[in-house]
């Protein structure tokens, strides 16, 4: 009895804690002007930088990811364990250590920052700073899951495919992909929700400039001193945002796992 009691209580607590800041956001802003708050031009301005930023780094993050994840599944080498190692690096790091780390590497002095700039390449605090920012951090989610999920493609099938004559390329587009499609979508979710609620790497890789720089997440910290109403309001709209890539996410995954005739791959990924 005291066993139950003490849980109900332990999950009380849970939720409280969690909810009461997201019940507080929505009673202190003011919904009734809502619409009105986020015309606001810097509201605008940080929707359009977001929504392009993370467009640019989401097709970079799928576009080279997908095959960098299909390599990594299904190849077995020395030093695999250490790059999926590397891979995952950036989940656990510190988001301020991932923007010195980009200035490290990029900006004039660093380590490739004088060789692009002798050709005319400037990243840091530009709307590409924001773009490579992004993907640092939120490529490991896309990664790890698409890593997992091509793991758990059901070798037999694309064994299959190739006594039937069809290409690895073939195989890949016509069996492995549809198969493993709710997984990378499940994994692409994923990041995009961390790339829109990226802050530390872009403020100090990109740095803060309105209309260029500053997303959504950055215009929240800005206005706090300029207009709490705005800022709030955008707080609003990114809860909203998070609640629907969440909804999304478990959609996702649920249509994976009634549709897939493999197993689900949403656990790790194997090491060698």
């Amino acid at each position: 009895m005291i066993g139950r009691a003490w849980t109900a209580l332990a999950v009380g607590i849970v939720v409280a804690f969690l909810a009461i800041p997201l019940v507080a956001l929505f009673v202190q802003a003011p919904l009734s002007d809502l619409p009105s708050l986020l015309r606001e031009q810097v509201v605008q301005d940080a929707i359009w930088v977001t929504l392009k930023t993370n467009l640019a780094a989401n097709l970079l993050v799928v576009g080279i990811g997908t095959p960098a994840a299909w390599f990594l599944a299904t190849r077995r080498f020395p030093g695999r364990a250490l790059i999926l190692t590397l891979c995952e690096l950036p989940l656990v790091l510190p988001p301020a250590v991932a923007g010195i780390a980009l200035l490290s590497a990029y900006a004039q002095g660093g380590l490739f920052g004088d060789a692009l700039d002798s050709i005319g390449v400037v990243l840091p605090f530009g709307p590409w700073a924001v773009v490579l920012a992004v993907a640092f951090v939120a490529s490991p989610f896309y990664l790890r899951q698409a890593i997992a999920t091509f793991e758990a493609v059901d070798g037999d099938l694309t064994d299959v495919a190739r006594t039937l004559g069809a290409s690895r390329t073939a195989t890949f587009w016509r069996v492995v992909l549809p198969l493993a499609a709710g997984g990378l979508a499940a994994g692409w979710v994923l990041a995009f929700a961390r790339g829109v609620g990226e802050f530390g790497a872009t403020i100090i890789f990109a740095g803060n400039v309105q209309g260029k720089t500053t997303t959504l997440t950055l215009a929240v910290y800005q206005e706090l001193d300029s207009s709490i109403d705005v800022a709030l309001a955008m707080g609003v709209l990114l809860v909203a945002l998070s609640a629907g890539v969440l909804v999304s996410y478990k959609l996702l995954g649920a249509w994976r796992r009634s549709t897939w005739t493999s197993p689900a791959g949403f656990a790790t990924s194997r090491s060698t």
